[in-house]
């Protein structure tokens, strides 16, 4: 009989670590949580010191049966639960639901960063207590989330419609996104050319490029076709000399290996995943794949982290791979350490494979096509960021005529370094970027042509989810195990649409996002919620209490809450009854909320169950045709402006047409921010918006 008993998390992790540890240790598994608070009310006594009244989960009884019945036979018990402040917290209810404390047996707290045999082995030498600093981070943001979702959510239940929810980082979420697209919105875009020149250089069939800079003594921007026409006027005739020929070069450091926010990031913008599908799969990286000829193997490191720590057996084996496969030029020096002073979740290790002699070629016979793509940006990575640096030969040229200036800079690579394994997006731009021949203070320049093109300043691009995480992170909101679910959340509640990796708010989240920022400020406030997690941060260095958190917090809270609702009482929620005509029983139609915003539906309900599609009408004819322009959404719940004679007419902007006429051209204006803008591209006036 097995005389030690070690709990994990995922049955996925039985069979590999029972394989790891043999026949004196029964492995079993608590399938997740087995207590929280309950979904039918708050659970957390506001009367009683903040007491979360916890309860098991359905569906765990069995699970926690099976568990006293293993815990009874085992002379020590081993809590194995994820290595953060989740698994912690696992572990804490497991010991209360198991009731272990009282059962007399050694109870241990043991993690690992990775499901290998010798980390497993490894954990046993160091058990430990249960960190209640941790346990208590984990419970102090259930608290604040709990708090926040159930006094909150039932008001946008009342305002707008039921399935609704708010959260503590999704609905600052949200806002961001809304504030995006009020940027992109209001953005007016400034004209401005380029002008190049190209020159022959003897002996070279290829032309060389050069842009202008301004003057000899200072750069100047060409802002309209005068400035440009200005320019080359004054260039005519004018003799070309190469005034100043640089060169130097430049270092590109390898990149640190991956954590869950650059790998959610990496992974969107490389392989298209969502954030969602990059933890998924990393998950079952991390519990296991079958390998050929080893069986079921975890192949990546824990996969939650802020960490760009490598563990000092993971560099060694790295080492001596990179200088046996890629030669002693190519093995990089000890880890570098993650800049900005943040905060580490748990001192854990980066992503990183478990064994980096497991290439993604001997592996991809035994992982799914998406699991072997994840593998592969984890394993070139990981191998990168333990290289040297790349080197680029730079040269910058200076050439000059009639108190002009042009320049020309260039690099080409003369140490791939890391390169050889792994290259993004601005790595491979620069190596594109070559000269033409060697140049030299004495290089004769012979006049050809030049090329100039009008051009645009561009608006802030939408979110993706790349981008969001990023700024998500950067703003200090939410921590690494939350992004990915918070997105998921706000595009099951159709708050967001994505459309070819943009993120874009509905009528439906703009209507949320105003609720919450009138009633709710400070729970939508970046700096606030970045404040909270610095707070919570704080709890699990054991230098801040979690309930004096939640003490300061819940009074404010209540108090919102309760002025909202009075005011929400004094408004009578009634549908709105619009001039639209039933045309089965002829009663008005009302306006009404749906799953994808508002539609008409007669209020005849149930004798008559007619609808269709709202479309409100903004008092503005079509450009086009002339009949009226109307609100429309995509399929995805995006909003447009579009002729309701579509399709026969297939006039659409993203912008309000506004009643305003334009004063130069009399054509349509669009509203950006407190400015209109002509829809006709050739004239493009921009006027003032006149105040109401």
């Amino acid at each position: 009989m097995a005389k030690y008993l070690v709990i994990v998390e995922s049955p996925a992790k039985v069979k590999t670590i029972k394989k790891f540890l043999g026949p004196n240790y029964e492995v079993a598994a608590s399938n997740g949580h087995v207590r929280d608070l309950p979904k039918s009310k708050l659970g957390i006594d506001v009367e009683h010191d903040y007491e979360p009244k916890y309860i098991t989960i359905r569906g765990k009884g069995d699970i926690l049966a099976n568990l006293r019945k293993e815990v009874k036979k085992a002379e020590k018990i081993y809590l194995a639960t994820d290595p953060d402040r989740e698994g912690e917290a696992i572990s804490w209810h497991l010991m209360e639901a198991l009731n272990l404390k009282k059962s007399g047996k050694k109870v241990y707290r043991i993690t690992f960063n990775e499901i290998t045999k010798n980390a497993v082995k490894e954990s046993l030498k160091h058990p430990r207590e249960i960190n209640m600093d941790l346990v208590d981070a984990q419970q102090a943001r259930r608290a604040l989330d709990r708090m926040v979702g159930y006094r909150i959510s039932p008001l946008l239940w009342s305002k707008v419609k039921r399935g609704l929810s708010a959260g503590r980082v999704q609905s600052v979420a949200l806002r961001m996104i809304c504030d995006r697209e009020d940027e992109i919105a209001a953005f007016i875009p400034e004209e401005y050319w380029t002008l190049d020149a190209s020159f022959k250089i003897p002996g070279e069939r290829k032309l060389l490029t050069a842009k202008y800079y301004g003057t000899t003594k200072e750069k100047a921007n060409l802002t309209c076709g005068a400035d440009v026409d200005r320019v080359i006027k004054e260039l005519d005739g004018a003799d070309y000399r190469v005034s100043e020929v640089k060169k130097g070069e430049r270092v590109r450091k390898a990149p640190l290996p991956f954590t869950t926010s650059t790998l959610q990031q990496e992974a969107s913008k490389v392989l298209n995943f969502s954030t969602q599908k990059t933890m998924r799969l990393a998950q079952q990286l991390y519990e296991g794949v079958d390998i050929k000829g080893s069986g079921t193997v975890g192949v990546i490191t824990y996969l939650r982290t802020d960490s760009t720590r490598v563990s000092e057996e993971a560099e060694h084996q790295a080492a001596a791979y990179i200088e046996k496969n890629y030669g002693p030029a190519y093995a990089g020096e000890k880890s570098q350490a993650k800049q900005g002073g943040q905060k580490i979740q748990d001192a854990h290790e980066a992503i990183r494979p478990t064994d980096i002699e497991r290439t993604p070629a001997e592996l991809k016979e035994s992982l799914s096509r998406d699991q072997f793509r994840l593998y592969q940006l984890i394993w070139k990575r990981f191998a990168a960021s333990r290289m040297t640096p790349a080197v680029y030969e730079t040269t910058s040229v200076k050439i000059d005529a009639a108190g002009h200036r042009f320049t020309v800079s260039a690099s080409k690579i003369a140490f791939d370094g890391f390169m050889s394994v792994y290259t993004q997006e601005e790595d491979e731009r620069a190596e594109g970027n070559m000269l033409a021949g060697n140049i030299d203070m004495d290089t004769k320049l012979s006049f050809e042509s030049f090329s100039r093109a009008q051009h645009f300043t561009q608006p802030p691009a939408h979110y993706t989810e790349a981008s969001l995480v990023r700024a998500l992170e950067e703003q200090g909101i939410g921590r690494p195990s939350t992004y990915a679910p918070t997105i998921t959340t706000i595009l099951a509640r159709r708050y967001i649409v994505k459309e070819n990796k943009n993120l874009y708010v509905t009528e439906l989240g703009e209507v949320v996002n105003s609720m919450m920022k009138e009633a709710f400020p400070s729970i939508v406030d970046v700096n606030f919620t970045a404040n909270m997690e610095t707070l919570l941060d704080g709890v699990e260095e054991g230098s801040v209490k979690w309930k004096t958190i939640i003490e300061n917090f819940y009074p404010d809270l209540d108090k919102a809450v309760e002025q909202a609702q009075k005011e929400l009482d004094q408004v009578k929620i009634a549908d709105e009854v619009s001039d639209e005509k039933c045309e089965l029983c002829g009663r008005n139609m009302v306006i009404k909320y749906g799953p994808h915003g508002r539609f008409l539906a007669c209020p005849g309900f149930p004798e008559c169950r007619n609808t269709r599609p709202y479309f409100e009408k903004i008092g503005v004819p079509c450009p086009k045709c002339g009949k009226d322009i109307v609100l429309k959404k995509t399929k995805k719940g995006r909003k447009y402006y579009g002729c309701i004679g579509n399709p026969d007419c297939d006039f659409m902007v993203w912008q309000k047409p506004s009643k305003e006429k334009c004063p130069e051209c009399g054509s349509l204006m669009l509203e950006k921010g407190n400015k209109l803008v002509c829809w006709n591209e050739d004239c493009g006036a921009v006027v003032e918006k006149k105040e109401n």
